[in-house]
C-alpha cells in the first residue's frame, strides 16, 4: 500500500514535473513516489497476465514430458517381461541389443542428437546378426561372413515388411512427440522472459499520469478511461505487441502437430505393440530361416562347419524354437503417468486456441483490470489525464510501428527491443520445426536444445512429395526482400538494421535458449 503525507491545503503546482502544474494537493515528493508506485502497479497487473499462461504451458510440458519417458519405460518393462516368458534364456543373452535399442530412443526424445533411421537399421542388422547365428548354429561364421549376410537384409528381408513399416511410425511419432513437448517449453520460456517488463522514461511518464495525477486534483475514485488506458499500455507493450504475428503462427502450428499426435504419428498407438511387432519379425525370420540361409550362402559362400563336439554343445545351449506368446490385455502394463496420449492432446489443443493473439490482446486486457481503467461503459465520468471527462483520442494500433501517432507515449519506434527480438526468431525456428513434424520429418537444421549437435533422423515421408519448409534466406519465395519481411511482419524498415544485430547476436546465444 502506497503511503503518502498528502499536505493540508492546495498548493501551486510548479514543482510537478508530471502532472498538472495549476493548483493542486501534490508534493514533489508525492510525485515521485506516484512514479515508483506507478511502475510497480503496471508490473504487477501485466505480470499477473503472463504468468497464467506460462504457468498453462509449464504444467503442459511437465505432463507430456512425464507422459513420454514414463511410456518408454512401460514399453521397454513390457517387451523386457514377455521376451523373457517367451525366449527365456536366449533372450537373456541377448537382452542389450534390445536395451539399447530403448536407450537410443530415449536419448532421441531427451537431446534429439540421434539419427533414428541409421539407428533402427543398425538394430535389425544386429538383431539379423544373433538370429542368423542361431539359426544356423552349426556353422562358424566370421566377422566378415556376418558383413556379407548385412549386405542381403535388403533384398532377403528376412523379418519381412516389419522392419520397414515400424521405422516409419517411429520415427514419425518421435519426431512429433519430441518436437511437441519442445513446442511447448519454448512457449514457456518465451512468456516467461516477455513477462518482465520495465517500463521506458516515456511510458512511466504516462501511467503516472493516468493512475496518480487524478489524486493531485482531488480525484481519487475517479478511474482513468478505458481508451485512455488502451492507449498507454498499447505504448508501453509496443514490442510485446510485435510478437503477435509470430506467436499466432507459433500455435497454428502447435495445433497442426497436435493432431498428428491424435492420428497416425500417435506414439502411445507405436510403443505399446512394439514388443508384438518385433517378436513378429523374429518369427517371420524363424519361418523363414532355411530359404534366407540358403540364398546367403550361395551369394556368400558356404559357411565352415563347427567340429563335432561344439556342434551338439553349441545346440543344446540355444534352440531358437520359441513362440512368441502374448498377454492378454489386462497383464500389459497401465497407461503411461495415469492418462492418455489422447486427453492429454485435448486438453492442450483447448489451451493452445485460447492463447491464440494474447499478446495483440494483452493492452486490453491489463485494461481491463479494474485497478487499471474504469469500463467501457462509463466513457464520460472517467479521468482522461486532464480532468473528470470522456477521453477523445482514438486508439492507436499494435505494435512498434503503430506507435508514431499515439497521443499518450513517446515511442521510439527506430530501436526493436532485443529480447522480443530473440523471442520472436526463437518461435520461428520453432514454427519451421513444427511443420517438418507435421510433415514426419526431423530436419533439425537449428536445433535450440543444448544437447542437441547430431543430425536429424530421414524423413518420415513414404514418398519424395512431402513439402518442403521455409528457408531462412534473404529473399523467400515470393520475391520479397528481408525488409519486406520484416515491414509486413510490423517491424519498420528503418528498424531493420537493429533486426541484423539482433538475430547475429541471437545465433550465439540460441544454443543456450532452451533445454
Amino acid at each position: 500500500m502506497l503511503e503518502i503525507d498528502c499536505p493540508t491545503f492546495s498548493l501551486p503546482g510548479d514543482h510537478l514535473k508530471i502532472c498538472l502544474q495549476g493548483y493542486t494537493c501534490c508534493s514533489q515528493e508525492m510525485e515521485e513516489k506516484y512514479s515508483l508506485q506507478s511502475k510497480e502497479d503496471f508490473k504487477s497487473v501485466v505480470s499477473e497476465q503472463c504468468n497464467h499462461l506460462q504457468a498453462v504451458f509449464a504444467s503442459r510440458y511437465k505432463k507430456f514430458d512425464e507422459f513420454f519417458k514414463e511410456l518408454l519405460e512401460n514399453a521397454e518393462k513390457s517387451l523386457n517381461d514377455m521376451f523373457v516368458k517367451t525366449y527365456g534364456h536366449l533372450y537373456m543373452q541377448n537382452s542389450e541389443l534390445f536395451k539399447d535399442l530403448f536407450e537410443e530412443l530415449k536419448r532421441y526424445y531427451v537431446a534429439g542428437n540421434v539419427n533414428l533411421e541409421e539407428m533402427l537399421n543398425d538394430f535389425w542388422a544386429r538383431l539379423l546378426e544373433r538370429m542368423f547365428r542361431l539359426v544356423n548354429s552349426q556353422y562358424h561364421f566370421t566377422d566378415e561372413y556376418l558383413e556379407c549376410v548385412s549386405k542381403y537384409t535388403e533384398q532377403l528381408k528376412p523379418f519381412g515388411d516389419v522392419p520397414r513399416k515400424l521405422k516409419l511410425q517411429v520415427t514419425r511419432a518421435f519426431v512429433a512427440a519430441r518436437t511437441f513437448a519442445q513446442g511447448l517449453a519454448v512457449a514457456r520460456d518465451v512468456v516467461s522472459k516477455v513477462s518482465v517488463v520495465n517500463p521506458t522514461t516515456q511510458c512511466t511518464h504516462a501511467l503516472v499520469k493516468m493512475m496518480y495525477c487524478s489524486h493531485c486534483q482531488g480525484l481519487v475514485t475517479v478511474k482513468p478511461c478505458y481508451n485512455y488506458c488502451s492507449n498507454i499500455m498499447r505504448g508501453c507493450l509496443a514490442n510485446q505487441g510485435d510478437l503477435d504475428l509470430e506467436w499466432n503462427n507459433f500455435i497454428d502450428a502447435m495445433l497442426m502437430v497436435a493432431e498428428r499426435l491424435e492420428g497416425p504419428f500417435n506414439i502411445e498407438s507405436v510403443m505399446d505393440p512394439i514388443d508384438v511387432k518385433i517378436s513378429d519379425a523374429i518369427m517371420n525370420m524363424q519361418e523363414n530361416s532355411v530359404q534366407v540361409s540358403q540364398k546367403v550362402f550361395q551369394g556368400c559362400g558356404p559357411p565352415k562347419p563347427l567340429p563335432a563336439g561344439r556342434i551338439s554343445r553349441s545346440i543344446s545351449e540355444g534352440t531358437f524354437s520359441a513362440r512368441f506368446r502374448p498377454f492378454h490385455p489386462e497383464e500389459r502394463p497401465t497407461t503411461a503417468a495415469g492418462t492418455s496420449l489422447d486427453r492429454l492432446v485435448t486438453d492442450v489443443k483447448e489451451k493452445l486456441k485460447q492463447a491464440k493473439k494474447f499478446w495483440s490482446s494483452l493492452p486490453s486486457n491489463v485494461c481491463n483490470d479494474e485497478r487499471m481503467a474504469a469500463g467501457n461503459g462509463n466513457e464520460d465520468d472517467c479521468w482522461n489525464g486532464k480532468g473528470k471527462s470522456r477521453y477523445l483520442f482514438a486508439v492507436t494500433g499494435n505494435g512498434l510501428a503503430n506507435q508514431g501517432n499515439n497521443p499518450e507515449v513517446q515511442v521510439d519506434t527506430s530501436k526493436p527491443d532485443i529480447l522480443i527480438l530473440r523471442q520472436v526468431m526463437a518461435l520461428r525456428v520453432m514454427t519451421s520445426k513444427m511443420k517438418n513434424a507435421y510433415n514426419g520429418n526431423d530436419v533439425d537444421f537449428f536445433d535450440i536444445s543444448d544437447e542437441s549437435s547430431g543430425e536429424g533422423s530421414g524423413s518420415g515421408c513414404e514418398s519424395q512429395q512431402c513439402p518442403s519448409e521455409f528457408e531462412y534466406n534473404a529473399t523467400d519465395h515470393s520475391g520479397k526482400s528481408a525488409n519486406d519481411k520484416a515491414s509486413s511482419a510490423g517491424v519498420p524498415a528503418g528498424a531493420w538494421p537493429y533486426l541484423l544485430t539482433a538475430f547475429c547476436i541471437l545465433s550465439l546465444v540460441m544454443q543456450r535458449e532452451w533445454r
